[in-house]
């Protein structure tokens, strides 16, 4: 083995960009709340495993709120909105503690994307035959 010998890399060895998930990817929004640093970086958090779940979500939309209209109890809401290719995954949960919310509502939303993806496969899986009639008339070639 030669001790000066460098190892240099190959020149026609194409670059994988990795997805690097940033802030703009997760959208938080209060109504009637005051958001604070802590509750965006706990709700960034949450969802970043969503992103882990699912490499072809586009966008998540977080809105946090207090419902001030249920009788004299403090009630929060979280609404989360999944923007991913097809039906929009939408889930709205109330509790009486804020952060509690964010757990359900990130449990709800991880339960519909993993139901979601198993739908998926047994599509995928399960083909079937399709059964074309007797009564269609034959076209004629001229």
């Amino acid at each position: 083995m030669i001790a000066d010998a460098k190892l240099t890399p190959h020149k026609n060895k194409r670059k994988v960009k990795t997805m690097k998930r940033s802030d703009l990817d997760v959208i938080i929004s209060g109504d009637n709340l005051d958001l604070t640093e802590a509750l965006k970086q706990s709700v960034r958090e949450k969802m970043e495993k969503l992103f882990n779940h699912e490499n072809r979500i586009i966008r998540i939309r977080v809105e946090l709120g207090y419902n001030h209209n249920i009788s004299r109890q403090k009630m929060y809401f979280a609404k989360g909105m999944i923007e991913i290719r097809g039906p929009e995954l939408v889930v709205t949960v109330q509790d009486h503690d804020l952060y509690a919310a964010i757990d359900l509502m990130e449990n709800k939303l991880n339960r519909m994307l993993r139901r979601r993806a198993r739908l998926h496969r047994v599509k995928r899986k399960d083909t079937h035959d399709v059964e074309i009639p007797a009564l269609i008339p034959k076209v004629q070639m001229a």
